[in-house]
C-alpha cells in the first residue's frame, strides 16, 4: 500500500498522568525536521544525521533555546517504523507539565495534534498492518488478564489475519474455477463438481462457526464478567468481597445490614477478569435507606453474568435464602457455603439442583478459595478458547464473520437445490467480500473512523 501524504502529527504516547518516563511521539514527513527544533543533541550528530533505530541523548529546548528537560530522542526512518513514516519519540521525565510543554513546542514547530488512534491508523493505511492487527493493539492495551493479553498478542502477530486469509484463498480459488469454467468453456477448463464445492464450503463454514462460538467466551476474557455477590444479611458477603479483592474493600461488622449500597472492584480471578459487586443483604426491610440498597442489589442481580450466592452453612436454609434462589433465576450462579469452619447445618440437597456448583468456603481464612476458582473456570469456560489460535476481538469482526457465514450458507443452499453455478457464485462472492472487509482490504472510511475512534490518543 502506498505511503499516505499527511501532516506530521504529535501526541503524548504514555499515560496522561505523572510517571517516571514520558514519551512524546511525532510521525510524518517532517517528523525529523520538527523534532530538531525541539531537541539539541549533546554530541555532534543530530536527528537527521543518524539512521533508523538510533537513540540520541540531549536536551529539549524552547524557542529561545532555554532548557526544558534532559531527554532521549529515538529515531525511526520510513518505512521501517510503526506507522511506516519517519517517527521520532522524545523520552522525557514523566511530569505532566514537562510532557505537555514538549508537545506544545512540537506543535508550535509545525506538527498537528494527533487524533485518537491516528498513529495506528497510519500504520494500517501505509500497509504496515491489517485491520485485525490494528484492532488487537487496543485489546492488548486494555487486557485485564493473562488470556486476554495472549489473545491480543496473537492478533497483533497476525494469527487471525493468517487464518482468515487461508479461508479466503480457498474460497477465491473455488470462485475463480467457477468463473473460468463458465466463461471460457473452449479452453477445456476442468469442470468443478458439486462435491468439490460442498467440501470447500463445509470446511470454511466450520471455521466460521468455531470463530463465532468462541467469541462470547473470548469476550469474557477481554471485557470481564459482571459478577454479583448476593445473599441475605450477615452471611459473609463483604468478607468474601475482601477475600477476593485481597484487601478490605468492604466494611465488615457483626451487625446485619452494614452494606447498604453496592461496593465494586475489578479483580483477576483464575485468569478471568471479574467486575465484582458486593451488594446489600437481600431481605424485607422498612428502613427507607436500606430498602434502596436492597432494590439496587436485586436490580444488579438481574443483569449479572455470574452470581456468587452466599449462604451461612452453620444455619439451616431460611425464607430469605429461598427468596434469593428464586430471584437469581437462570443466571449462571455458584452457591458459596460460607463459615465452613463451623458445624454445618445447611442441607446440601436443597441447593445442589439449583446451582452450577456448591462450594464450601471460609471467607475469613480463605480455605476453599481454590475450589471456588475451579468452579468459576468450569462454569465460564464451557467453550475453552485457545488465545494463541486467533480469536475475534470486536463486535465489528463478529458481525463481518456472521455475514460471511450467512453468505456461504446461501451459496451451499443454492448448490444443494441444484441451482446454476452462477447463482452459487453470487453468494460466494458476497462471502469473500465480507472477509476482505474483515482485514480492511475493502472497507469504507466511515467504518475506519469508527474503528480508530475507540483508540487512545498517542497510539
Amino acid at each position: 500500500m502506498r505511503l499516505i501524504e499527511q501532516k506530521t502529527i504529535a501526541a503524548i504516547s504514555t499515560a496522561q498522568a505523572p510517571g517516571g518516563i514520558g514519551i512524546v511521539r511525532l510521525s510524518g514527513e517532517r517528523a525529523k525536521e520538527i523534532a530538531e527544533k525541539v531537541f539539541v543533541p549533546k554530541g555532534k550528530k543530530n536527528i537527521s544525521d543518524v539512521p533508523g533505530y538510533t537513540s540520541l541523548y540531549g536536551i529539549a529546548v524552547d524557542e529561545n533555546g532555554e532548557r526544558v528537560d534532559e531527554v532521549l530522542a529515538l529515531v525511526f526512518t520510513a518505512p521501517k517504523s510503526y506507522t511506516g513514516e519517519d517517527v521520532v519519540e522524545i523520552s522525557c521525565h514523566g511530569g505532566m507539565f514537562i510532557m505537555q510543554k514538549i508537545l506544545s513546542l512540537a506543535i508550535r514547530a509545525g506538527a498537528v495534534p494527533a487524533q485518537a488512534g491516528e498513529f495506528t491508523k497510519r500504520a494500517f493505511l501505509n500497509g504496515r498492518i491489517d485491520l485485525t492487527r490494528a484492532e488487537s493493539v487496543m485489546q492488548l492495551i486494555s487486557a485485564s488478564g493473562e488470556d486476554a493479553a495472549k489473545a491480543a498478542a496473537s492478533g497483533n502477530e497476525g494469527v487471525l489475519q493468517k487464518k482468515i486469509e487461508t479461508i479466503r484463498e480457498n474460497l477465491v480459488a473455488a470462485a475463480a474455477h467457477l468463473a473460468a469454467w463458465a466463461d471460457y468453456p473452449e479452453d477445456e477448463v476442468p469442470e468443478i463438481t458439486g462435491e468439490e464445492l460442498s467440501e470447500a464450503f463445509c470446511s470454511a463454514q466450520e471455521a466460521f462457526s468455531k470463530l463465532l462460538r468462541e467469541f462470547d467466551s473470548g469476550r469474557m476474557l477481554r471485557e470481564g464478567v459482571r459478577t454479583v455477590i448476593a445473599g441475605r444479611p450477615n452471611v459473609g458477603k463483604s468478607t468474601l468481597m475482601n477475600l477476593l479483592s485481597g484487601y478490605e474493600r468492604s466494611i465488615v461488622t457483626e451487625h446485619a445490614g452494614t452494606t447498604r449500597d453496592i461496593v465494586e472492584d475489578v479483580i483477576n480471578f483464575a485468569g478471568i477478569p471479574l467486575y465484582i459487586a458486593d451488594t446489600a443483604g437481600i431481605h424485607d426491610t422498612e428502613d427507607p435507606i436500606e430498602s434502596i440498597g436492597v432494590d439496587r442489589a436485586v436490580s444488579r442481580l438481574s443483569r449479572a453474568q455470574l452470581v456468587f450466592a452466599v449462604f451461612d452453612s452453620s444455619e439451616a436454609l431460611g425464607a430469605e435464602d429461598r427468596a434469593l434462589i428464586e430471584k437469581i433465576g437462570g443466571a449462571p450462579a455458584i452457591a458459596v457455603l460460607n463459615k465452613a469452619d463451623l458445624p454445618q447445618q445447611i442441607k446440601l440437597e436443597e441447593l445442589e439442583g439449583q446451582f452450577s456448583a456448591v462450594v464450601p468456603l471460609c471467607a475469613k481464612t480463605g480455605e476453599g478459595l481454590a475450589a471456588l476458582e475451579e468452579a468459576v473456570v468450569a462454569l465460564l469456560r464451557k467453550h475453552p478458547v485457545n488465545p494463541s489460535e486467533g480469536v475475534l476481538f470486536t463486535e465489528r469482526q463478529r458481525d463481518v464473520i456472521a455475514r460471511a457465514s450467512d453468505a456461504l450458507r446461501e451459496a451451499n443452499e443454492a448448490l444443494e437445490a441444484g441451482m446454476t453455478f452462477d447463482a452459487v457464485t453470487v453468494s460466494l462472492e458476497g462471502c469473500i467480500s465480507a472477509l476482505l472487509e474483515l482485514t480492511g482490504e475493502r472497507i469504507s472510511d466511515a467504518v475506519l473512523d469508527e474503528v480508530f475512534s475507540k483508540f487512545c490518543v498517542g497510539k
